[in-house]
C-alpha cells in the first residue's frame, strides 16, 4: 500500500466520522501548542465528527489539561482526553482494591485486616497524580508488591543506562512493571528525552515481566472508542482516523485496530523521514512491518 502526501487534513476529512489523535509531537512539542494543528482538529470538529486526543502521557487527563492551558493548548479543538497514565491510574486502582480485601482476623478485636499496595515508584514528582487518592503506600524495593514507572526521574540529565543496577535488583525479585508511558522518547522543543518504555525495554530484556498502558496497546484503544461513542450519544464511529508521529506506537497501534493511519513525519524519527517522498515513506514504514493511508509534514487543515 503507496503513502498519499496530504496538503493538508482536509483533502481526506470528509471520507472520515471521528478523529483519534496523538498529542506529543503532533499538537505541542511540550512547551507550545501547534497553532496550525490546533486549527485543523477544531476544523475537523466543526464539519465532520468528535476529537479524541489519545496520548501516551503517563498523567490523568485533567493534569493533561493543565498542561493543554499552561503551554496554549485551546479546549475547543478537541473533546476528550484519554491518557495511558489514565489507564495505568484505573489499574492501580484495580489492584489497591484487591490488596485491601479483609484478611485474617486480628485477634484482640476480630477486625479484619486491610493494607495498601505496596508500590515502588520510579518517575517524576510532577507524575504523581497517577496514584493520588489512592489506597497505595510507597516502599522501598524489599517491601514492594509492583513497580510503577511514569519515566526517568531526572530526565534532563539521565539515561535509561543509569538505571541498569537498579532494574537488575528489580528483576531479582521479579516484580512486575506497570508501564504508565510506552514511549521511548519524546520531542520537547528541539530536544529528544527518554520516557518510560525506555526503561520498560530495558526491563523486559533482563526478564522482567512489563505491563504496557498506551498505544500500541489494544486496551487504550478500546477506551478511546468508547469515549467517541459516548460523544456520538452512543453510536460507534463508522470510519475514525488515527494520527500519530510516532511509527512503533501510534501507526503500529492504529494497524493493529484496523484504522486508518496519518503519518506525521516529522519528530522523533528524524533523518528516517528524508526524503520526504511518498516512496521513502512508503518503503519506511514497510520496513518496520507498518502502513499509513497518508504523510502530512505537520498536522494542518
Amino acid at each position: 500500500m503507496s503513502i498519499r502526501l496530504l496538503n493538508g487534513l482536509s483533502d481526506i476529512a470528509g471520507q472520515y466520522d471521528a478523529l483519534i489523535c496523538d498529542v506529543w509531537g503532533v499538537v505541542h512539542d511540550g512547551h507550545h501548542a501547534h497553532a496550525l494543528a490546533c486549527d485543523a482538529l477544531r476544523r475537523f470538529r466543526q464539519e465532520h465528527g468528535p476529537v479524541v486526543l489519545l496520548t501516551n502521557a503517563p498523567r490523568v487527563p485533567a493534569a493533561v489539561r493543565e498542561q493543554f492551558a499552561a503551554i496554549g493548548v485551546p479546549e475547543d479543538c478537541y473533546d476528550s482526553i484519554v491518557s495511558s497514565g489514565g489507564a495505568a491510574r484505573a489499574e492501580l486502582a484495580r489492584r489497591a482494591r484487591v490488596s485491601a480485601q479483609p484478611g485474617a482476623a486480628v485477634a484482640s478485636g476480630g477486625a479484619a485486616q486491610k493494607k495498601s499496595l505496596r508500590l515502588y515508584y520510579i518517575g517524576t514528582d510532577r507524575d504523581v497524580s497517577i496514584f493520588e487518592g489512592l489506597d497505595v503506600t510507597l516502599t522501598g524495593l524489599e517491601e514492594a508488591e509492583a513497580v510503577l514507572c511514569t519515566g526517568l526521574r531526572d530526565d534532563d540529565s539521565e539515561a535509561p543506562a543509569d538505571y541498569g543496577p537498579e532494574l537488575a535488583r528489580i528483576a531479582a525479585r521479579g516484580l512486575p512493571m506497570l508501564c504508565a508511558n510506552p514511549d521511548l522518547v519524546v520531542h520537547r522543543g528541539v530536544r529528544l528525552y527518554w520516557c518510560a518504555g525506555a526503561l520498560a525495554r530495558d526491563y523486559a530484556a533482563l526478564g522482567g515481566p512489563v505491563i504496557y498502558y498506551g498505544k500500541p496497546h489494544g486496551p487504550v484503544y478500546d477506551m478511546a472508542r468508547a469515549e467517541v461513542a459516548a460523544l456520538r450519544k452512543g453510536v460507534l464511529a463508522k470510519r475514525p482516523l488515527a494520527i500519530g508521529d510516532g511509527m512503533p506506537t501510534d501507526i503500529k497501534g492504529a494497524n493493529a485496530q484496523g484504522l486508518d493511519a496519518l503519518f506525521i513525519a516529522d519528530g522523533i524519527h528524524g533523518e528516517e523521514i528524508e526524503p520526504y517522498t511518498e516512496a521513502h515513506l512508503t518503503q519506511l514504514l514497510a520496513k518496520n512491518g507498518l502502513v499509513a493511508t497518508a504523510a502530512l509534514r505537520s498536522l494542518k487543515w
